[in-house]
């Protein structure tokens, strides 16, 4: 699980850094991988929810 919220917190800081470039200084190439970001992360957080309600079923 620790693997897994180290991978979170890196996706989301990836994110959190191309939608600011895309924001303040109108990079398209930034929001593209935002976007992508933005996917890749919601793929991690619904298997967190999944691998935490394992966990708490222990």
């Amino acid at each position: 699980m620790e693997v897994l919220l180290n991978k979170i917190k890196a996706e989301f800081e990836s994110f959190v850094k191309d939608a600011d470039l895309q924001l303040e200084k109108g990079n398209k190439a930034a929001g593209t991988r935002a976007r992508k970001s933005s996917l890749d992360l919601d793929k991690l957080l619904k298997e967190f929810r999944k691998v935490s309600l394992d966990e708490s079923k222990k």
